[in-house]
């Protein structure tokens, strides 16, 4: 049965993943909110690791939130690719914490599913740490995180919070697609403005 705290939860948190695709900085404040009540939900859930993730993305939505806006040497944070060495090592560190922190939940707690759950943490601050930097790779992260997650959370009975993460599937594709397009404009427009510079000069 459907809260009123999981309602809260999904209505904040639907909000902020679209306002990230749309790239609006108003992500932040109500991602705080969202991950706020979705970590008192996942509690009662016994989802420890994800309460984790939620207590993570309040502080590093703090964070981001400031990035965004002052990340630039005082001036908002631009769209833009993270580069293929830093992804290389990311991937594999990212299984390897997935395997530890699931094997601890496994051995010390009652946690449901310890290992998807931990996975769930794991690749959600990946993502987050590259969404807080505005690199475009950030939704494929989320991806990963919104196919794990959907049958994860239906199966503790979480449905309206497992059909809000199969939108947030389709939203990352979006997204993805989207900062894309915002990542090629900006680089036109700064190869564009050294051109300009070095001419005049």
């Amino acid at each position: 049965m459907t809260t009123p705290l999981e309602l809260a939860a999904n209505a904040f948190t639907a909000l902020a993943i679209v306002l990230a695709g749309r790239n609006n900085v108003h992500t932040w404040w109500t991602g705080i909110v969202g991950c706020t009540l979705f970590g008192l939900l996942f509690a009662d859930s016994h989802l420890y690791a994800d309460v984790v993730l939620q207590a993570v993305f309040v502080v590093t939505g703090a964070l981001g939130w400031w990035k965004w806006l002052r990340g630039d040497h005082g001036e908002p944070l631009p769209i833009t690719h993270a580069s293929a060495s830093n992804l290389l090592w990311t991937v594999p560190l990212g299984l390897a914490a997935t395997a530890a922190y699931g094997a601890l939940l496994h051995a010390w707690t009652q946690a449901y599913a310890p290992f998807l759950d931990s996975a769930v943490l794991v690749f959600s601050i990946i993502g987050q740490v590259l969404m807080m930097q505005r690199r475009v790779e950030s939704w494929a992260f989320w991806l990963l995180v919104n196919t794990i997650a959907v049958p994860l959370y239906f199966s503790r009975g979480l449905v309206l919070t497992a059909v809000l993460y199969a939108g947030f599937w389709i939203n990352a594709i979006v997204s993805w697609l989207h900062w894309r397009r915002l990542a090629q404009r900006h680089a036109q427009a700064a190869a564009a403005q050294a051109d300009g510079l070095a001419t005049s000069s």
